[in-house]
Formats: structure tokens, C-alpha cells, sequence
């Protein structure tokens, strides 16, 4: 018998739509952000899960329901997309409209054992995360923000609409432990 804690809900909703309106649950307006403010945004966004994860452990890593991450588990999936998001914007970058290969995150937070993770580590390599895709995202040039890359599904982005696409999921998830809107982030 293992103590893993049950699988997440899986969340198979398609949130390219929040590039066109507001996140009617966390208030994020990603839509109309420069590159400027998108990198900014994952700085200080990464600052907000540090200070998650500071919070006693045991609260860090509770769970509200069976079936959905603590704090933890989030911030160990946010440190991940930081990642896979520089993969796949330097795939862009070199390929011609790549196409990305699919990603399970409660698959890779089940292998991973995101719930068994040191919170202070996590808070270290989510900064270092976020820092690097922030950096990479503060250094392209016009004609970088045109290129394009594809999910499997067919969804399609520009190196823009990508990186206003990838700050709505930190954001959202910080609201999701926090349940304070991230409106005014945005604003």
C-alpha cells in the first residue's frame, strides 16, 4: 500500500480563451500585456508562491479536498511550467511551428511525488524558474514575438499570445490557494 495521496481532478478545459477575455475565476486580463509586463508578472508572481511556501508546513501541505492539490503540489506544478514553458518557447524559437509534444501534469505530479517535495527546495528551483523564462521572455526582439508553435489539440500561438498564455496559469493557480483575485495584477 502506498501513502501518495489520490490523483488530482483532471483539469481538461482548453484555457486559450483567457487571451481573449478575463479569467472569470481569478481575474487575470492577459489579453493586452507587453512582453515587458508578462516578464515582470512571472518575477513577481514567483515572489508570491515563495512566500506560499514559507507558510507552515503543515498548512502547505494540506490538501482543501482528496482530489485537489495542496499549496505544494501547485507550486511544484507552477515551478514546472516555468520550465516546460522556456522548452517549448526555445523550440519556437529554432523550429518552424513546432508542434509541442502532449504533457499530463498529474501524471508528472504523481511520478514526481509533488506532495513528498521539500517546500523551501521548490521555492528555490519555482524562482530560478521563473527568473529564466522572465529573462528569455525580457530578451526578444519583434520579429522573435511572431513565430509560432502548436499544441497537439491544434491550438495555435504566436511567441506572444504564448507568453501571455503562460502567466495566466501561475497567476491562476496563486489564486487558487490564495482565493485572492489577481485582478489588479493584471490591471
Amino acid at each position: 500500500m502506498t501513502d501518495a495521496p489520490l490523483p488530482a481532478r483532471a483539469d481538461d478545459k482548453d484555457w486559450t480563451w483567457v487571451l481573449d477575455r478575463a479569467c472569470h475565476e481569478c481575474g487575470v486580463s492577459v489579453g493586452g500585456l507587453s512582453m515587458a509586463a508578462v516578464s515582470a508578472l512571472n518575477i513577481r508572481c514567483a515572489d508570491g508562491w515563495i512566500e506560499v511556501l514559507g507558510q507552515d508546513d503543515a498548512r502547505v501541505r494540506a490538501r482543501p479536498a482528496p482530489d485537489i492539490w495542496s499549496p505544494l503540489e501547485y507550486a511544484c506544478h507552477v515551478r514546472d511550467v516555468f520550465a516546460l514553458f522556456l522548452e517549448r518557447l526555445e523550440l519556437m524559437l529554432r523550429e518552424d511551428d513546432p508542434t509541442f509534444e502532449n504533457w499530463n501534469p498529474n501524471i508528472t505530479a504523481e511520478a514526481e511525488r509533488y506532495d513528498t517535495q521539500d517546500p523551501a527546495a521548490v521555492a528555490g528551483q519555482l524562482a530560478i524558474a521563473a527568473g529564466k523564462l522572465a529573462d528569455r521572455f525580457a530578451t526578444l526582439g519583434p520579429a522573435e514575438l511572431s513565430r509560432t508553435g502548436r499544441r497537439s489539440d491544434g491550438a495555435s500561438f504566436t511567441v506572444e499570445s504564448f507568453a501571455r498564455y503562460e502567466i495566466h496559469d501561475p497567476l491562476h493557480h496563486l489564486w487558487d490557494v490564495t482565493g485572492n483575485s489577481m485582478a489588479e495584477w493584471t490591471a
